[in-house]
């Protein structure tokens, strides 16, 4: 069974759960995945490194979700989170949000994919040609590295 907020260690495959949000009352569903890209800033990426406390991320998912359905009342959403050695083109995290009109979903997406960089402990680690390098989900204590 699906598990609406979720870090997962398995690539995620999008179809199940853009079907778990869809409904009848559902005249739009926004389905946003957030890929591995080769070039960031010029620099080449070889892969990503994904790394969370997983009991904490997922509550952390499932806060956002709250969150969203009370700012868009009507919605539904599901949150998933890769986490491992992920390659070029893969799929680190899915958002699906349907809901009666099209802007709420749009809305929603957004607002869920900047609220996870902010509140969720995950942690990346980006393995370039020329180096390496962690970056935090939350960097409350930069001297100390997190």
């Amino acid at each position: 069974m699906l598990k609406p907020f979720a870090i997962v260690s398995e690539p995620i495959e999008v179809k199940p759960y853009m079907d778990y949000v869809l409904h009848p009352h559902a005249g739009a569903v926004t389905v946003f995945t957030g890929n591995v890209r080769e070039w960031t800033h010029g620099v080449r990426t070889l892969y990503l490194s994904y790394q969370a406390y997983v009991p904490m991320a997922e509550k952390k998912l499932a806060e956002v979700g709250a969150e969203m359905e009370e700012k868009w009342p009507g919605i539904r959403v599901t949150i998933v989170h890769r986490i491992g050695e992920l390659h070029i083109s893969d799929i680190a995290v899915l958002i699906a949000v349907s809901s009666p009109h099209r802007k709420a979903a749009y809305e929603a997406n957004e607002y869920a994919i900047e609220r996870i960089k902010q509140v969720v402990p995950i942690w990346k680690k980006e393995i370039w040609e020329n180096g390496q390098q962690w970056v935090g989900a939350q960097k409350k204590y930069p001297e100390k590295g997190y």
